[in-house]
């Protein structure tokens, strides 16, 4: 390939990797989320309801139509929170986490009072924090506070009693992140719920904590797999709402029946979420596993297992998402330029399935995920590209060749023998054509006293004629033989009128040479004219010479001589055809016979017949 060649598909390539990189990196999610996403989704499904098993150590007080029918509308007493929180902690609970905002005062202090008591009584208890946003951040990445929602400050509740509540979602609306942390209005990091109830149970080398030095976050020493708003991917072990039994589902424990539970619960060291379980209280989000919503205690459970067995599938960085493309992408580059037809569509195929393997791999070994849509688009599109570039390459080689096959015969007979696909074999075949032998009589006195620039000059006005006739008629020009030519109908392409097409051009190159002569005797005192030979029937028509270093079309045979010879025996302006040529186009012309004459290289005399003109209406 030339090296212009190269050039170009390197530099649109390049271009079209770096489209699938901007694709990539224009934001967290990349810009086809909404087909990455799902896809990621419909693995980690499989996965994780599959293979995986709720923690029987996590329990959800739920706060239920039943429960809001018994107690009353909410907002309920603190008192009430109060009470159910002691008989939590008689039952051994490991740590109570209460998923209800409580930011303005009860307007009864009382009650306030009650659960500030309880609250100062056991520190195993985490008390909610919602933080708000503005719509926009100033910057990418930034997470800073529009407000601060913290229980009242009449509950009297520790900084350690504290973790916010926030559930991000992405841009389809699917909650599969939760921040482990965020930051203040002074930018001191507030804890998220699920890791604030993990720390209870974990050991104290195995914590969830932030790490000042390098703004990680980390399990013990492992590092969590944040990405730049400090989220990790929540696994899900249960389905929306799901019931428990044997081996499905967190144990649902109804508000009301705790309240009014008369002994100790079989709670002992669990980790125990209060919180919304109805949709009329407006706490539920779309997830990756379920067309259903789940409510945000069931999310919070979900992401408090995954932090209890450190259970994370991550992304891979951005920086080898982009060097994946970009292998992918000069693999492509290179072989795509190199194969193509039915060799290129194997390799596409090949590397598009053997990517998918790899990902699926990836995944199902490590819990990573590599970009597939991104690599694939790249692939794609460079493959596509391939195909575009090698078919105008084709279209052009295509008019390379017609523009020179064009130059031996007429543009309808190089369309048609490109449509019919059929090949010219090599040897030569059998075919039935008519043949014209043209040449300028006078053109030997002519050449003497004209200048050399001048003859070539004159000549190559006859030999135009000549060509324009032929090609307008479908012939095929065979080769010019000094001051003559000779042409043949009904190859490469087949005619059946072939004898009438030959006839037609040989009195067209007549007419045009007439009105050639005149120009010549104007311009310098002397004219020339045509002597013209027609023959028809069977030659052998093909490539004839060497197949290793030149090839002439041609054709070869006793029909091609008698033309020859018919054409040595015509006089000035004069048309002569064979009786084989006479007999398929008589009554189309104008034609006298002649009678017999002695050839060359024919022991009896042929039968010879002029060619008039059309015939006069």
């Amino acid at each position: 390939m030339g090296k212009k060649k190269w050039i170009k598909t390197l530099v649109v390539g390049l271009l079209l990797m770096v489209f699938s990189t901007y694709f990539y990196t224009v934001n967290s999610s990349g810009l086809f989320y909404f087909v990455e996403g799902p896809l990621q989704d419909t693995l980690r499904g499989a996965k994780s309801l599959d293979e995986r098993q709720p923690d029987d150590r996590i329990k959800i007080v739920k706060i239920d139509e039943k429960s809001l029918s018994a107690i009353g509308k909410f907002p309920w007493d603190r008192s009430t929170y109060a009470q159910v929180i002691e008989k939590l902690e008689q039952s051994g609970a490991a740590a109570i986490g209460i998923d209800v905002v409580l930011a303005e005062p009860s307007k009864n202090p009382a009650d306030d009072k009650a659960l500030a008591d309880v609250l100062a009584k056991y520190s195993n208890i985490i008390l909610p924090v919602q933080i708000n946003y503005p719509s926009k951040q100033q910057s990418a990445g930034e997470l800073v506070p529009e407000r601060i929602d913290y229980p009242s400050s009449t509950l009297t509740t520790k900084r350690d009693q504290m973790a916010h509540i926030n559930v991000f979602v992405d841009k389809d609306g699917k909650a599969r992140k939760l921040p482990v942390g965020l930051p203040d209005e002074k930018g001191t990091y507030i804890p998220a719920f699920s890791v604030a109830l993990a720390n209870f149970v974990l050991d104290d080398n195995e914590k969830v904590k932030r790490d000042g030095a390098t703004g990680e976050w980390k399990r013990g020493n492992v590092v969590l797999p944040t990405n730049d708003r400090n989220q990790v991917t929540t696994e899900f072990f249960t389905q929306p709402r799901q019931k428990v039994d044997a081996t499905t589902g967190y144990e649902l424990l109804s508000f009301v029946d705790v309240l009014n539970s008369t002994k100790p619960l079989p709670l002992k060291g669990s980790i125990v979420l209060v919180g919304p379980f109805v949709t009329a209280m407006q706490d539920e989000y779309p997830t990756p596993i379920s067309s259903v919503k789940m409510f945000g205690i069931e999310i919070h459970a979900n992401m408090i297992q995954t932090l209890l067995e450190s259970v994370f599938f991550k992304d891979v960085s951005k920086s080898a998402g982009i060097a994946i493309i970009l292998l992918i992408s000069l693999l492509a580059i290179f072989l795509f330029e190199k194969f193509n037809g039915k060799t290129a569509l194997f390799i596409f195929l090949g590397i598009f399935v053997a990517y998918g393997i790899v990902w699926l791999g990836f995944y199902s070994i490590g819990s990573t995920f590599l970009p597939l849509v991104y690599p694939q688009f790249a692939l794609v599109t460079i493959y596509v590209w391939s195909l575009v570039s090698h078919y105008l390459e084709e279209r052009k080689e295509r008019n390379r060749v017609t523009g020179i096959f064009g130059r031996f015969v007429s543009k309808t007979v190089v369309d048609e023998l490109l449509q019919s696909g059929e090949d010219v074999k090599l040897g030569g075949s059998r075919k039935d054509i008519s043949l014209i032998f043209v040449d300028i009589r006078g053109f030997t006195p002519m050449s003497e006293r004209l200048e050399p620039e001048q003859v070539i000059q004159v000549l190559n006005e006859y030999l135009d004629v000549c060509t324009k006739a032929i090609f307008k008629f479908n012939g095929t020009l065979d080769k010019f033989i000094g001051d003559g030519v000779m042409a043949m109908f009904g190859a490469p392409i087949e005619y059946e009128n072939h004898p009438e097409m030959a006839v037609r051009a040989a009195i067209e190159m007549k007419s045009q040479a007439d009105i050639l002569e005149q120009k010549l005797i104007k311009n310098y005192g002397i004219g020339v004219k045509f002597g013209l030979g027609i023959n028809s029937g069977p030659a052998v028509v093909g490539n004839i010479g060497s197949e290793d270093l030149r090839l002439d079309y041609t054709a070869i045979g006793d029909t091609v001589n008698l033309s020859a010879r018919l054409e040595s025996n015509a006089k000035p302006g004069q048309i002569l055809i064979s009786e084989q040529t006479y007999e398929r186009v008589k009554g189309l012309f104008e034609i006298e016979s002649i009678g017999e004459i002695k050839v060359k290289g024919k022991e009896k005399p042929v039968a010879v017949y002029e060619v008039i003109g059309h015939i006069k209406k």
